[in-house]
């Protein structure tokens, strides 16, 4: 039997997906691709973050096609949807020992959510690795219309979950973002390796 005891009253926790729950596909994929199309990784993965946005593609405005065209007409890279696409995806790979940590909280009454700046790949993600059954709720970027640069992403969450900002721990691995929600008045832990976040999230939950 796994101990209520907390040291702090955290209602609901809610997961970024890559970079958190999974390895950084997206990242990593860009990476592959700029090295083996000879560009700087540095700036083809400026370049990427910057055109996800202004397609619209991240948050559902455009289908996936329009963003890898937009990256072909400004890199001159040549290779197909398909194998830009595989490079992303086979590289969100999921932590075990983090989904473990789902379920631990699950079975103490803890409320588990995903909140995602991700485009229709998580779906695509969930059909190969069929994690979203663990999560009471999946917020996804590309379905919400809003990413989590914007703050009223954050307002918009603690509408939705009907919950005290207070309450609600936030584990995201991009400072920014955990910096909108603590502005939110959401308390946030910014994942940089394993053993820091065990460290950090035991402050809330001894019994992890």
């Amino acid at each position: 039997m796994i101990p209520q005891t907390r040291a702090y009253n955290i209602d609901i926790v809610i997961f970024d997906f890559g970079g958190v729950l999974a390895e950084k596909g997206f990242e990593e994929g860009l990476r592959a691709i700029a090295v083996r199309n000879g560009l700087n990784e540095t700036d083809f993965l400026n370049l990427a973050h910057d055109l996800i946005h202004a397609t619209g593609y991240l948050t559902g405005r455009t289908h996936e096609h329009v963003y890898w065209q937009a990256i072909r007409d400004k890199t001159g890279i040549r290779e197909e949807d398909t194998v830009l696409r595989n490079d992303i995806l086979s590289r969100f790979i999921p932590r075990p020992w983090m989904f473990d940590i789902v379920k631990k909280l699950r079975e103490c009454g803890i409320n588990v959510v995903i909140l995602s700046d991700q485009t229709n790949w998580l779906d695509e993600l969930n059909e190969r690795y069929d994690f979203f059954k663990l999560f009471d709720v999946v917020f996804n970027s590309y379905h919400l219309g809003k990413s989590k640069v914007d703050p009223s992403h954050f307002a918009d969450t603690i509408s939705r979950l009907d919950a005290a900002p207070e309450r609600l721990l936030f584990v995201d691995d991009t400072g920014a973002h955990c910096e909108t929600a603590l502005m939110a008045g959401i308390k946030a832990i910014q994942f940089i390796d394993q053993d820091s976040f065990l460290k950090e999230i035991r402050c809330f939950f001894p019994f992890l």
